[in-house]
């Protein structure tokens, strides 16, 4: 999978969590309001992600993932959430801590990586 920037990886989590899917689409403005940022701003990276194959969007219409868009989007949100599962079952960090801080580490761990940690944590049976 061609990695994209840490920006559109947020773009994609936060449509999976919105519950878009390749049938199920998200509106503008829904992920405008979970990222915290302008609809214009939106526009601008679901551009960027159509060019990438990774959503299908009609001239201002609802947005839905391609099924790499999927795949991409699914993989960054079971990252962040296995790393907050473990950032604060495993070592205690405070949920609001740990939620930044999983922001920031699924964008920067390697596949590889992520796939051992993985194992381990699942070992732990968190």
């Amino acid at each position: 999978m061609v990695k994209t920037s840490m920006s559109h990886e947020d773009y994609l989590e936060a449509i999976v969590m919105l519950g878009g899917t390749t049938d199920v689409p998200v509106r503008s403005v829904d992920v405008a309001n979970k990222l915290g940022v302008s609809k214009a701003s939106v526009n601008k990276a679901i551009s960027s992600l159509k060019e990438q194959e990774l959503v299908v969007q009609p001239h201002y219409g609802d947005i839905t993932l391609t099924e790499a868009g999927y795949a991409y989007g699914r993989s960054v949100f079971d990252r962040h959430r296995m790393l907050f599962d473990f950032l604060t079952k495993a070592v205690g960090i405070d949920p609001e801590v740990a939620e930044a801080e999983a922001c920031q580490m699924e964008h920067a761990i390697s596949d590889a990586s992520f796939e051992k940690w993985g194992a381990f944590v699942r070992s732990l049976d968190l």
